[in-house]
C-alpha cells in the first residue's frame, strides 16, 4: 500500500494537536488543583530566549494549517497570536482541527513533487511538497509540541510519554 501526502499529513497532524490539547488540560487543571495562577504555565518558558507556551501552541497551529493549506494550492487563514487563557488555546487547536479536516484526499495527493517557495524570517526557501512535508513541517510541528510537553513537564505536570503519543489509531 502506498502512503498518501493527505495520509502523511492531515490525520497526523490532528493527532497531534489533539495530544497537545490533551495534556494542556492536564496542565490547567494542575495549575486549579495547586491553586497557582494558569498565566504561570502559560506564560512558562524553559529558557530566556525561548518562546511561552501559548506561543509554541500558535507556531504548532500555523505549522499544520499553512502546510495543508500550501499542499491544497489555497491561502491559509490567518489567526491572531492573541490567546492568553487555555480556553482560548483550546479554541485555536479546534479552529485548526477543523480547518484540516475541510481538506479531502483528492485536494493533497499528488503533490510530492509540487514546487513550494515559502519565506522564513524575510527569506525564500524552495521545497516540493514532499520535502516541506517531510523536513520543515514535521520537525517544526514536533518541536513546538515537544517544547510545549516540557514546559508543562517542567512545572509539576504529571504527563507522560502516552500523553505526547496519544492512544495508536485503530487499524480497522
Amino acid at each position: 500500500m502506498t502512503l498518501s501526502m493527505y495520509q502523511a499529513s492531515v490525520p497526523v497532524f490532528i493527532r497531534m494537536l489533539n495530544n497537545l490539547a490533551g495534556f494542556l488540560k492536564k496542565g490547567e487543571a494542575h495549575a486549579k488543583d495547586k491553586k497557582f495562577e494558569t498565566d504561570v504555565l502559560i506564560n512558562g518558558r524553559l529558557a530566556p530566549d525561548m518562546f511561552p507556551l501559548s506561543r509554541q501552541v500558535q507556531i504548532a497551529s500555523d505549522v499544520a494549517r499553512r502546510c495543508v493549506a500550501r499542499l491544497a494550492g489555497v491561502e491559509p487563514p490567518k489567526y491572531e497570536d492573541n490567546e492568553k487563557t487555555f480556553a482560548e488555546l483550546y479554541a485555536r487547536i479546534d479552529k485548526t482541527i477543523a480547518y484540516l479536516q475541510e481538506f479531502s484526499p483528492e485536494q493533497v495527493d499528488g503533490t510530492e513533487d509540487k514546487p513550494l517557495t515559502i519565506e522564513v524570517r524575510g527569506k525564500p526557501l524552495d521545497f516540493t511538497g514532499m520535502t516541506l512535508l517531510l523536513f520543515f513541517t514535521f520537525p517544526n510541528l514536533y518541536f513546538h509540541i515537544t517544547t510545549a510537553y516540557n514546559i508543562l513537564r517542567h512545572n509539576g505536570v504529571d504527563i507522560g510519554k502516552e500523553d505526547f503519543l496519544g492512544k495508536p489509531p485503530s487499524s480497522a
